[in-house]
């Protein structure tokens, strides 16, 4: 791209010279978010194994804030501007507490499989908010892939709770709700700080309710810290919390939240070969099915 193609490009999408992706670039990074993404789900099942669900989105909450705050302090980084903190505010109640804990919820009600596959309406969301927020308008045949994606999990979640919605599927909607609102705020803030720091701060904003709500979580709900359970609240408060977002967020500001949040559509299908491989859940021929229309949708949405 050429100084004079980037001055005809409006500047929420046109990306400086000296931010061009490099090495993996922005698709590679978004992938690899993704990819880590999808083991959250079997370690939600393994952390619920020796801990509660509010117990366990709390812990994870905290993992990530220490984990933060030591990058931070290695940084030297400031404090964000007074005009960022409305969006990490966003961030801290979407992609910390809210989506944590109602995915958990979801997990406890349901299957990892089933969990997975709903979740897949979560990039049309991100698209969605990410267009009403910056104003960015992907092409019709980016809405029309996405809508086709979203309409085959819609049809896998009637047809697996049996013509209705159960409490899983409301513990999920309200979860795609506020993750969506989250991952496009996230995305919008990272063009203009560093993807690390937007989740750094964001899990710090929360902090404030994690830590009461961990003690009381603790009083409440009995702990048994067996080894699949630690492993799986370590893997969610270090790489499904901090670390997995770290490479989202940059991989958003590189390539644009529409194109980066399509790729989430491989999610579902990662997540059932991790369920059947590391929690032995059964083999369901329509989750497959439906994980692979929603990735056949990727193909479209990457190329609109």
């Amino acid at each position: 791209m050429t100084a004079q193609d980037s001055a005809t490009l409006p500047k929420s999408i046109a990306v400086p010279r000296t931010d061009r992706p490099r090495g993996l670039g922005g698709t590679g990074l978004a992938a690899l978010a993704v990819l880590s993404f999808s083991f959250s789900f079997p370690a939600a099942s393994w952390a619920l194994q020796g801990f509660g669900p509010w117990t366990s989105t709390a812990l994870r909450g905290l993992i990530a804030a220490v984990t933060a705050a030591i990058c931070l302090r290695v940084g030297r980084t400031p404090l964000p501007e007074r005009r960022h903190w409305p969006g990490l505010l966003v961030v801290a109640a979407g992609c910390v507490l809210g989506f944590p804990l109602f995915t958990t919820l979801a997990v406890q009600a349901s299957s990892t499989s089933h969990t997975a596959v709903v979740v897949g309406l979560l990039p049309l969301g991100t698209a969605t908010v990410a267009a009403l927020r910056t104003g960015v308008r992907p092409a019709r045949r980016f809405w029309y892939a996405a809508l086709g994606g979203a309409a085959a999990v819609l049809v896998f979640t009637v047809q697996q709770s049996h013509g209705g919605f159960s409490l899983a599927d409301l513990y999920l909607l309200a979860a795609l709700l506020v993750c969506a609102a989250g991952y496009a705020e996230g995305g919008r803030l990272a063009r203009e700080m560093p993807g690390w720091q937007v989740i750094a701060w964001g899990v710090l904003a929360a902090l404030p309710v994690m830590l009461p709500a961990a003690a009381l979580a603790l009083a409440a709900e009995p702990a048994h810290p067996t080894w699949h359970a630690v492993t799986g609240l370590a893997y969610q408060g270090l790489i499904s919390q901090f670390g997995g977002f770290v490479l989202w967020y940059r991989g958003m500001a590189l390539i644009g939240i529409p194109k980066a949040s399509q790729l989430q559509l491989a999610q579902p299908l990662l997540t059932l070969v991790w369920a059947v491989l590391l929690l032995g859940e059964p083999f369901s021929l329509a989750a497959p099915l439906t994980a692979a229309a929603v990735l056949a949708s990727i193909a479209i949405t990457q190329r609109s």
